[in-house]
């Protein structure tokens, strides 16, 4: 796995071992930020559920200037501190030890604001529905904050029809989807 464009461009990239994460595909991350690139310039982008920061890092590459990386398996943050010292990003990153409800509330202690929210939650777990009912009513995001959630072909989002938020894209692959997301 790399780095595939911006200042980082070509650099390989760690992966933590096992099955406990699904590093994404570069066509698939060539995809997801082919459609996320004119949000990037300046952005603050959450990559929540992070794994080995791939995600973030990309964001962080191709002009994002602040990423934070909520993961809370030791050896994906591990992974996560070893790809931002590969790639030099570390001054515009920060890593939250956490999960992604409690990061979302020292978020929103801290005062800090997204435009663009990722998370690659496991599959089939329901966990993107309790993040986005968390984010609906929260401060970390802006009336036009984009949020991203990768999710099985199989995952449901009619729920989103009794919350704040609407879908605007899917993107679907083999395995997978990408859901973009917007307040109504």
């Amino acid at each position: 796995m790399r780095v595939i464009a911006g200042k980082a461009r070509r650099l390989q990239l760690k992966t933590p071992e096992g099955f406990e994460t699904r590093p994404t595909t570069d066509k698939t991350k060539e995809t997801l930020f082919n459609i996320l690139n004119p949000y990037l310039a300046d952005a603050d982008f959450l990559d929540l559920f992070a794994g080995s920061g791939a995600i973030g890092i990309e964001a962080l590459s191709r002009g994002a200037k602040y990423a934070a990386f909520v993961e809370d398996s030791r050896v994906a943050l591990d992974c996560i501190k070893a790809n931002l010292l590969t790639t030099k990003l570390e001054q515009d990153a920060e890593v939250l030890p956490k999960n992604a409800l409690e990061s979302i509330r020292i978020m929103e202690i801290k005062g800090k604001v997204f435009d663009v929210i990722f998370m690659d939650p496991p599959y089939n777990h329901m966990l993107e529905k309790e993040v986005l009912l968390a984010l609906q009513n929260s401060t970390i995001i802006y009336c036009d904050t984009i949020i991203v959630v990768e999710a099985s072909l199989k995952t449901d989002f009619d729920y989103l029809e009794n919350t704040k938020f609407r879908i605007f894209k899917k993107k679907q692959y083999k395995t997978n989807q990408h859901v973009f997301i917007e307040m109504k």
